[in-house]
């Protein structure tokens, strides 16, 4: 930013005005917007505090209203020695109107000199600022809540007046600067907080799948506009597509070979995709896409929503599952912007890794990641009692950071439960602790095989303390469910074919899980993962693609009971109500003959899960939330 173009001087305040004039005396607000400025890229501080005599501050506020134009020359650079002042050299000034004088402490300009009130109409002290004065805050290196564009780089000076935060208006997101901020529709305060946005990163995680399946996005436009997609690896283009306002595109990507095996924990430079859209859009990712292609099953397949990089988060418990026989569990880090630090300390159970990319044997570790850099960390094998899961499981392990990040868990091939066959890859987005919540509900899904009616199957549902003590409840009460968790990291899990809401003292963590094809029949379908939504952030819109080449494809609706939600144009019936809850669930099998492409909209906010199965095959995946913090 060249410093030609950032404003040197605030606007000038006459000590007349400032001592009797104003009818506001010495009461205002002090500037304090503009805490930093808008954008897709990393901000950072410039500039530096101001130098001289330190002006103490004091108790009062100070409105500057309207300047003077008889105001003393502000061009005045002579330094002033700070001195006491006569209250009553300057009585005549503070009291001609009958006006208080401003309170003892108060700082007030005259051009670019910063006085302190004595409280009796005069100044204890005043001091010749280098830079600029700021009422209430005195020498400033800029004036709070100023905005200067130079190029695509918006600056904003800081609320302390310490310096300039700077942010780079992408045009890739259709983003101009704007009097010192990013404006579009993909600006900060255009998004909000959901899984909404205009920049994501995807990831290939591990799967045994053939690499004649497909990875690949589809990307949901639910705006009235089209949307400029542009998909790159590192330097490298991939991809540009055009997304029709209010419709889905399915866009295939190259596997990314070093993430899809598991020979060792690492880093991989580059390893994400980064996703841009000139308009918010929605994201999910399918490992592969494909349930059928040229005549083979792949066997192996799932789904997860996506992140915007806006929302990612700098603390986030993983979830993933335990390792089986060879098959790791996985954690993947993705960080947006250059030189984020990460630090994992490791659960009760997560202290058994495939060392490698800093992170140790016994799953410690830190790494420093560039924008769109990949650290995947897997588990090793823990052995344990016969008939029993491998005790080796990352689940519970804290993923801290100095800079936003995104956590992916995952599985290269996972039972579930760990005795039945058959397995299938895992992943999913693991939410952030912000975003995280005390109450939840979860409902169980339906099955159909081939050719047969839809019935209820259990599945796994996995809870995850985020703090010591928590105490866990039910509605409607769960045998045999945990009820409480002693340690943050500990987690507990419960088969179950009911639909139920898990409430806790403290901020849980709740995923779950489809079952292997073999446990609990049903004839279709074999693990996968998603993550149960907080109430707290349902949304009351989505869209979403369910891939049509799989043998059945479901959504599952958790509403407030009485609300009217409506499915591709068509109102949905059937709800079921969960316990004293409040809320119902319906389940829908979508129909395979159109292109995989849905809406849902409601009159409230409502939850949604999305899963399909084939022969020994499915994916799961939630259909979006909001992404606000919630309190502790």
């Amino acid at each position: 930013m060249s410093s030609l173009l950032r404003p040197s001087h605030p606007r000038v305040l006459s000590l007349l005005w400032v001592l009797g004039l104003s009818s506001h005396g010495c009461g205002g607000a002090r500037p304090d917007d503009g805490a930093e400025g808008d954008g897709t890229a990393a901000s950072s501080t410039q500039g530096s505090t101001s130098t001289g005599a330190t002006v103490p501050t004091g108790g009062g506020t100070f409105d500057p209203g309207t300047t003077d134009p008889g105001t003393t020359d502000p061009t005045t650079t002579a330094p002033v020695t700070a001195t006491a002042s006569s209250s009553g050299s300057d009585s005549d000034t503070g009291s001609s109107t009958g006006d208080p004088p401003c309170a003892q402490g108060t700082i007030v300009c005259d051009g670019e000199v910063a006085k302190v009130c004595d409280g009796a109409g005069g100044f204890e002290s005043e001091e010749t600022c280098p830079s600029d004065c700021a009422p209430d805050l005195g020498c400033v290196a800029c004036v709070p809540g100023e905005g200067v564009c130079d190029g695509n780089v918006a600056s904003k000076c800081d609320a302390e007046g310490s310096g300039w935060v700077d942010s780079f208006c992408d045009d890739v997101q259709g983003l101009t600067c704007d009097a010192g901020e990013c404006v579009g529709a993909c600006a900060p305060a255009s998004l909000g907080a959901s899984h909404l946005g205009c920049e994501f990163y995807s990831v290939v995680t591990p799967s045994a799948v053939q690499t004649a399946f497909t990875f690949a996005v589809a990307v949901s436009n639910l705006s009235a506009e089209d949307a400029d997609v542009t998909i790159t690896r590192g330097a490298d283009p991939v991809v540009d597509i055009l997304v029709p306002a209010n419709s889905s595109e399915v866009i295939p990507l190259p596997w990314v070979l070093e993430l899809k095996g598991i020979s060792a924990s690492q880093i991989v430079a580059d390893g994400a995709y980064r996703i841009r859209s000139t308009r918010p859009v929605a994201v999910h990712q399918y490992t592969p896409l494909e349930y059928k292609k040229q005549g083979l099953q792949s066997a192996f397949n799932e789904a997860s929503l996506l992140m915007p990089s806006n929302a990612y988060g700098t603390d986030t418990v993983a979830i993933a599952r335990n390792t089986l026989n060879a098959n790791p569990g996985v954690y993947v880090v993705v960080a947006r912007e250059d030189g984020t630090t990460i630090n994992v300390t490791p659960s009760a159970t997560g202290g058994i890794i495939k060392a490698g990319g800093g992170i140790a044997a016994d799953g410690t570790g830190m790494a420093v990641l560039d924008a769109g850099d990949v650290l995947q960390v897997m588990s090793g094998v823990g052995g344990g009692e016969p008939d029993m899961p491998d005790k080796a499981d990352i689940t519970g392990t804290r993923v801290a950071s100095d800079k936003p990040v995104m956590v992916l868990g995952a599985h290269n091939c996972t039972y579930v439960p760990f005795d039945a066959c058959c397995c299938d890859p895992l992943v999913e987005l693991n939410l952030p602790t912000a975003n995280l919540a005390r109450d939840y509900l979860v409902t169980t899904p339906l099955v159909k095989a081939a050719n047969q009616t839809p019935v209820v199957k259990a599945r796994m549902v996995r809870i995850v303390a985020t703090a010591d003590a928590t105490t866990l409840t039910y509605d409607p009460p769960q045998d045999g469910a945990p009820a409480a968790l002693a340690k943050a990291g500990d987690f507990a899990e419960l088969q179950t074919d009911e639909n139920f809401k898990v409430s806790a003292n403290f901020k849980i963590a709740v995923s779950e899980y489809l079952l292997s094809q073999e446990a609990g029949g049903g004839g279709a379908g074999d693990p996968a993962m998603t993550i149960a939504v907080p109430i707290e952030q349902y949304r009351s819109s989505y869209a979403f693609h369910a891939p049509t080449n799989y043998e059945s494809n479901f959504v599952n609706i958790i509403a407030p009971t009485g609300a009217e939600v409506v499915l591709d144009g068509q109102p949905v019936a059937d709800f079921q109500a969960i316990g004293a809850t409040g809320f119902s669930v319906a389940r829908v099998l979508l129909a395979n003959d159109g292109d995989g492409d849905h809406t849902l909209t409601g009159d409230a906010p409502f939850g949604v899960q999305v899963y399909g199965y084939g022969q020994y095959v499915s994916y799961a995946y939630p259909g979006g939330l909001d992404l606000d913090v919630i309190p502790p």
